[in-house]
């Protein structure tokens, strides 16, 4: 019988295997179990949010699914709790070098784009959460997207409520070497960002620059706010 060629899925826990070895140590800390490494933990749970499933399916699921142990070298599977747990010991840091290797073999141009969002997290009853002494609150995501492949270089999240002006520059500061040029609406209009020397610095007022992929009603044109060490 022939061999049965790479799915989608396994080619995702390889290449997300690879740049976990990369990113992340073998053990979260010399007194582990060493039962599970931290790159088996961090690969499963992208495999959990890139199969959108809850920690109970993707155990049950990876009984069935030899070849993707095989690609994680696991020789057994962790508990949906351990992954829970693993999920919350992990720091932001982590998911951000991720990012960055990543992003090693996309083709980018420098021209990012940047824009936040609210996002309501799905939780048990209020008569629950009550009775737990839970509290659950609302993420702002903030997303810097380089245009030439729609890339997402950074990524910023915040319970808290924080203006866009004050997330801006700890993104910006991140991405210098990256950023030729940041287009972003009226809530970005700040002067905190001038300090960035090397980058053009847009919002959407007129239509003297356009951005090919902002599809967005109000975000097709922007004009220059202030150029900080470029043309």
């Amino acid at each position: 019988m022939d061999a049965l060629p790479k799915s989608r899925l396994l080619r995702f826990v390889e290449r997300a295997m690879v740049l976990a070895r990369r990113a992340v140590t073998r053990y979260s800390s010399r007194y582990s179990r060493k039962r599970f490494t931290l790159r088996q933990h961090v690969v499963l749970l992208c495999l959990k949010v890139k199969k959108t499933t809850t920690y109970r399916d993707l155990v049950d699921e990876l009984i069935e699914m030899p070849r993707i142990r095989d690609a994680l070298d696991l020789d057994s599977i962790p508990a949906p709790s351990t992954l829970c747990k693993a999920f919350d010991r992990l720091e932001m840091a982590v998911w951000r070098v991720l990012l960055n290797i990543s992003l090693a073999d996309v083709p980018l141009n420098g021209v990012t784009g940047i824009d936040a969002s609210g996002f309501e997290r799905a939780h048990a009853s209020t008569h629950y959460t009550k009775r737990a002494n839970l509290t659950i609150q609302q993420l702002k995501t903030t997303l810097l997207v380089d245009t030439a492949a729609n890339a997402v270089p950074d990524i910023h999240v915040t319970t808290t409520r924080k203006h866009d002006t004050q997330i801006a520059p700890q993104v910006v500061k991140r991405n210098t070497a990256s950023i030729a040029v940041l287009t972003g609406d009226k809530g970005y209009d700040d002067q905190m960002l001038g300090g960035s020397p090397g980058i053009t610095i847009f919002d959407h007022s007129s239509s003297i620059v356009s951005s090919p992929h902002s599809t967005r009603r109000g975000m097709h044109a922007w004009t220059p706010i202030s150029t900080i060490g470029g043309t």
